[in-house]
């Protein structure tokens, strides 16, 4: 794992990561009172629930039918061949290579499509079909081999039979819940066109046309009015202009955001990036009337629609199972090897001062949305700054002893792991800002530009600008800038190894305490 340092001009960035640099250099503070129309209101109500990863849904189920196959194999196996004829390496081998043929029949037939998921007739036809031709190829093989007759009949036939009953219930409950959540709208990637008129309605039309488009279109933001902006384009709504397209997309949960100009409008492109870019989404440039054309590999494609790709959302699809995973994994065992510092710390907070144990403050999460993060209570209960309208300093007086220590030393944040569990902190991320923050009388959101692009991903108990000595008292406006300029790096640059080395960082950076109080 190469790890670098913003600061070091000899870092390598991605071209996101320079891009977001710069349209953040440039970008104004985006604002906080946005009223959406009545018809945005409603679309957004629409789907505010999470949607699911259709590339996630495909892998869990190749997964459990991999394990599934090859796992009625060996238990008609264990149950019927061994307790006559006792182990045997081949048939282990047999049933580890039908259930490999057998995800490879199913991905070679679209049966992990979820246009196919959905139709339980149709997935059942493929499936079962797929499933009788592995075992006709496993039998082949058998009979070529001249290896036939050292294979139980029985087993083979019994493995086949209850494989198809496995399929027919398994897939039949897969397609109830496919068709739950496509027609919850969980299950398609949510997009919002930016930019209407003529562009939007061939960049509609050429979409729609695609038979396997998981794309669903919740509606058009555009700043222009008249006929280079109708209210309807294509049957799908104008729903508001580009100001109100940041609220939008973090109240409906948006996938992605599809750019309908040209890229000769260089100018109104780079406008629209500077407003959006701080959305957990991706970005997509249409290309389809574009008549500049670059290499293949430049483009991603719907169907054969073309974008270019300009923002990818960070951590997402199967990267964000295998976080989650990371931070269940890592915070129930830190809950249970620090146990006895939690316990310890709980009883010397109680014993000093009155008041609760758990200190609760209102914090920025992801897509800035507002959490209650947990912490040990550090001050004196009557003097406790919920809304974090004065930092901390040194000796300040509003600190007791106990809380200067847990402080200093971090321990204050352990509770934070209950968090982690409830997924609304990641153990490793940019670190939870209270609401209020500010510097020298400035909201932080308004010290830096394109601030609110560290919430594209979950927030971290720990994080890269804290190792990196971001951590403690932010008196000074070019403390926060250092702050997001390394959380904007981490976003960019974040890999499993990433967190790990973070969190094991993490322990040793804590000796330095020169600027936690």
């Amino acid at each position: 794992m190469e790890v670098g340092d913003p600061q070091d001009p000899k870092s390598t960035y991605n071209a996101n990561a320079v891009m977001a640099q710069t349209i953040a250099g440039e970008s104004s503070r985006p604002r906080t009172n946005i009223k959406l129309s009545q018809r945005a209101e409603q679309v957004a109500s629409q789907f505010s629930q999470n949607a699911i990863s259709p590339f996630v849904v495909a892998t869990v189920l190749r997964i459990v039918e991999f394990l599934a196959t090859m796992s009625i194999g060996l238990a008609v196996y264990f149950i019927y061949v061994v307790p006559m004829d006792g182990v045997k390496t081949s048939y282990l081998l047999t049933c580890f290579l039908g259930a490999v043929l057998t995800i490879v029949a199913l991905q070679a037939t679209d049966s992990y499509q979820i246009t196919s998921l959905r139709t339980n007739i149709r997935q059942l036809g493929r499936v079962l079909g797929a499933w009788a031709a592995i075992f006709a190829v496993l039998a082949l093989l058998a009979f070529f081999s001249r290896i036939s007759e050292n294979y139980s009949r029985v087993w083979f036939g019994s493995w086949y039979l209850a494989g198809c009953l496995f399929f027919i219930v398994f897939r039949s409950l897969v397609a109830v819940l496919v068709r739950r959540w496509a027609r919850d709208g969980r299950l398609e990637r949510r997009a919002v066109i930016v930019g209407g008129g003529k562009n939007a309605e061939d960049l509609i039309m050429s979409l729609e046309a695609q038979a396997d488009n998981d794309i669903r279109i919740c509606g058009i933001f555009d700043d222009r009015k008249g006929d280079r902006s109708p209210p309807m384009v294509a049957g799908y709504p104008k729903l508001g202009t580009i100001e109100e397209l940041v609220e939008f997309g973090r109240r409906a949960r948006i996938d992605m955001l599809i750019v309908s100009l040209p890229i000769s409008a260089e100018s109104r492109v780079l406008s629209l990036l500077k407003k959006v870019w701080v959305l957990p989404v991706d970005i997509r440039l249409s290309a389809h009337t574009n008549k500049l054309r670059f290499r293949p590999r430049s483009y991603s494609y719907v169907g054969s629609v073309p974008f270019l790709d300009v923002f990818d959302k960070p951590i997402a699809d199967w990267d964000s199972v295998m976080k989650r995973g990371f931070d269940i994994f890592f915070s129930v065992l830190a809950m249970v090897m620090l146990s006895p510092i939690i316990l310890a710390t709980a009883i010397a907070i109680k014993l000093e001062s009155k008041g609760p144990v758990i200190f609760r403050q209102k914090r920025f999460g992801f897509n800035n949305e507002v959490i209650e993060v947990l912490k040990f209570r550090s001050m004196f209960a009557d003097m406790a700054d919920h809304d974090a309208k004065k930092s901390v300093t040194k000796n300040d007086p509003r600190v007791t002893r106990v809380g200067r220590f847990i402080r200093k030393t971090s321990i204050d944040e352990l509770p934070q792991l209950i968090n982690v569990l409830k997924g609304e902190l990641s153990l490793v991320g940019p670190r939870p800002h209270a609401v209020n923050a500010h510097t020298e009388n400035k909201l932080w959101d308004e010290v830096v530009d394109g601030y609110f692009g560290r919430h594209k991903v979950k927030p971290g108990v720990t994080g890269w600008a804290q190792i990196n000595g971001w951590r403690g008292e932010v008196d000074r406006e070019e403390k926060i800038r250092g702050r997001v300029e390394h959380d904007l790096y981490y976003i960019e640059n974040w890999s499993v190894l990433f967190d790990l080395y973070i969190l094991m960082i993490t322990p040793l950076k804590l000796i330095n305490t020169e600027n936690a109080y």
